[in-house]
């Protein structure tokens, strides 16, 4: 669709005429348009000139050809971080005015913000979409509005909602170019990414980046980056489901940097059964009880870190490369934890015994920390 095409006044108050302005500027943002660029598409598509200014007090005004005169009319000052925006109309103005300044608004906070990759749109309009308790009416509106296509699958992430902006695009980077819509729900980030992918190499490669990242051990004040869940790929009238898969995977996840900082839904398998367990129930396990008792210990905390980080990295001297300590060390702490516990490493029965008891604690721990984020 090229820009020049789109007037507001051969527009009406319909869904298909907010999609048509919408997908213009989502066309600016994905070409890393300019603001001047911004501004000239807005006139043009207003017929008057168009104003915007920062909170730096930078203001470019634009005027209906696209020319960029000094500025006639300064707004008063801004406060919070988006531009304002506004149209300098004689007479009255059109109903989608509020829908071109708002898209306009939102492309140029993105190109400030540099997360080119990630749409922030309308919070309510994607709630819509995730929520299965919306009429299917309701949800075909919404995803025309955000600009999805109704005939592509589509995948949902659950994202740590603490993960600062500079964490969530390293999440955007390994999407590529595929539209991808965001909210926050409760304390969980639903990214909703559109196009074909599998989930398990997707997994596999954010795992990769978070950890290169941020990079164990984690210390109390460092940023721990953010964890992830990966629905299934589904339709995107089923983006619903894709969104409670994710969340369900999110609690397998890792917050510390011993565990998956991100898991696929669909590599569960049995192993999501787990999830089920009521987290009072895990908690009064004897194993489960004895290891946290183990972990409010400093040294002991050290020892359950050493010993999660084996059972990940698979040998002792993989442990050690990543921990930054010295093989032996290793052992010295599984020892501890081993005698602690009564495990036996070499038993088959007590290995599977160690990684179960410490993966349904880390689903404790994290589901503690998150919550109930499963609020639609």
């Amino acid at each position: 669709m090229g820009e020049g095409q789109v007037h507001i006044a051969e527009l009406g108050l319909d869904a298909a005429s907010v999609l048509r302005i919408t997908a213009v500027f989502d066309h600016l943002i994905e070409s890393k348009a300019g603001a001047d660029r911004m501004l000239a598409t807005a006139a043009a598509i207003a017929g008057c000139a168009v104003g915007a200014r920062w909170v730096s007090g930078e203001v470019l005004r634009c005027d209906a050809e696209g020319r960029m005169p000094p500025t006639r009319h300064v707004p008063d000052a801004v406060s919070g971080v988006d531009p304002e925006v506004w149209l300098e109309r004689d007479g009255a103005g059109y109903p989608l005015d509020p829908v071109l300044l708002d898209r306009l608004r939102h492309a140029l906070r993105v190109r400030a913000a540099g997360a080119v990759a990630l749409h922030i749109d309308d919070p309510a309009l994607l709630e819509v979409v995730l929520s299965a308790k919306e009429y299917r009416e309701e949800r075909a509106r919404a995803i025309r509005l955000l600009g999805l296509d109704e005939n592509r699958p589509v995948c949902v992430l659950a994202v740590s909602a603490a993960s600062p902006p500079a964490a969530l695009r390293i999440i955007t980077d390994q999407l590529g170019d595929r539209s991808v819509r965001s909210v926050t729900i409760g304390s969980a980030i639903a990214v909703l990414c559109q196009g074909a992918l599998d989930t398990r190499d997707l997994a596999e490669a954010l795992e990769a980046a978070i950890v290169t990242a941020f990079p164990a051990p984690l210390t109390t004040e460092s940023d721990r980056g953010p964890w992830v869940g990966i629905g299934s790929c589904t339709g995107v009238f089923a983006a619903a489901t894709s969104w409670h898969q994710a969340l369900r995977a999110l609690r397998f996840a890792s917050s510390t940097g011993f565990g998956r900082r991100a898991i696929a839904y669909d590599r569960l398998s049995a192993l999501e059964l787990l999830a089920e367990l009521p987290r009072e129930q895990v908690l009064q396990n004897p194993d489960v009880a004895r290891i946290n008792k183990f972990a409010a210990t400093p040294a002991g905390a050290s020892a359950i870190d050493t010993f999660e980080a084996f059972c990940v990295f698979g040998s002792l001297r993989a442990a050690a490369a990543e921990l930054h300590v010295h093989h032996s060390t290793v052992a010295a702490r599984i020892a501890a934890v081993e005698e602690e516990m009564g495990w036996h490493l070499d038993d088959p029965i007590d290995r599977f015994l160690a990684t179960l008891t410490l993966m349904v604690r880390r689903i404790t721990l994290s589901s503690s920390e998150l919550g109930d984020p499963d609020v639609i």
